[in-house]
């Protein structure tokens, strides 16, 4: 039996798909891109004159537009429908979707799959600005590590030996949102930028006994540890079971799904997986939910096929 969400028109006719996505992208009505005109009296649609569904006509500039341009959908062949059918896909599956498993259920080509997955990850990506406030507060706690993700040299049996774990840092603010990076090494003055700007310094602050967190901690209203050296991993409020717990479903997606992340690209993972556990449904938001969220991402963000086809690799499905 088939699934009622994926039972929606949206999924299946292009003309719901156009309405679902413009009333995302433009919740009080149609915008031109080109002149920025939102008088709905000066935008007609110019259904019936014309084959491409949604189209529509800003009489202030005389130019055409539709709800694609501007955002990761434009100068995409594939219908609309199907753009909603991969980022559903995307945001249901808590470990990721392997490009494979895109192309197989899409029925397109490789490189397009590949490539549509990135320009949705983009679309989750959270852009941090001046005014992003920092995870946790005054009563909150806020947990940090790092991990290592990538294959072993000892695994790469045609390939020259070099380093290819990659360092993945976060800090999680415990019952609520992630924020991870990819760092090229770490050290304190490499962290300490990253925590500084991400972690409200009101928080309780929760690491292992790393002395790299040392000359960190200082700065939260409190700062709590566990020795993993030790195998202490809980002490009262000590521990840093949450961010580990993160670390656990990226390491699976990263292993199980995606079997292999370049360096180039790993930044766009971690949005994905940041992006689906910052809307989980311990904090309320649906599978449905989820896709909206994933949907108004996509709105002013442009990735080009140019801009990463030359780091493109089979190895990434």
């Amino acid at each position: 039996m088939a699934s009622p969400v994926l039972s929606h028109p949206r999924f299946h006719c292009e003309d719901a798909a156009f309405e679902y996505v413009e009333a995302q992208l433009w919740p009080n009505g149609p915008v031109c891109p080109h002149c920025g005109n939102a008088d709905p009296a000066k935008i007609g649609r110019l259904a019936g004159k014309t084959t491409r569904p949604g189209l529509r006509k800003c009489y202030g500039c005389r130019k055409a537009f539709t709800v694609r341009m501007g955002s990761i959908f434009e100068d995409s062949h594939l219908p609309l429908r199907t753009w909603l059918q991969a980022i559903h896909l995307m945001c249901a599956s808590k470990k990721g979707i392997s490009t494979r498993q895109l192309q197989r259920m899409l029925g397109c080509g490789l490189r397009t799959a590949w490539f549509l997955g990135h320009r949705i990850r983009e679309a989750m990506a959270e852009k941090y600005g001046l005014f992003t406030p920092p995870l946790g507060g005054a009563g909150k706690t806020v947990e940090a590590d790092e991990t290592y993700v990538g294959r072993k040299a000892e695994s790469r049996a045609y390939e020259a030996p070099a380093p290819t774990k990659q360092s993945v840092m976060a800090p999680v603010e415990r019952g609520g949102k992630v924020r991870s990076f990819h760092v090229p090494n770490v050290t304190a003055n490499m962290l300490r930028p990253i925590i500084g700007r991400h972690a409200h310094p009101d928080s309780r602050f929760m690491t292992d006994e790393s002395p790299i967190y040392t000359g960190i901690g200082w700065n939260f209203a409190s700062h709590g540890t566990v020795v993993h050296s030790a195998k202490e991993y809980v002490r009262g409020e000590a521990y840093t079971n949450t961010v580990e717990g993160y670390f656990s479903i990226l390491k699976r997606g990263i292993y199980g799904v995606y079997q292999h992340v370049s360096e180039a690209h790993l930044h766009r993972y971690l949005c994905e997986f940041d992006f689906r556990y910052s809307n989980r449904i311990r904090l309320g938001v649906d599978d449905v939910q989820r896709e909206a969220l994933a949907v108004k991402g996509a709105k002013g963000k442009r990735l080009t096929y140019q801009t990463t086809r030359s780091q493109w690799t089979a190895n990434e499905a």
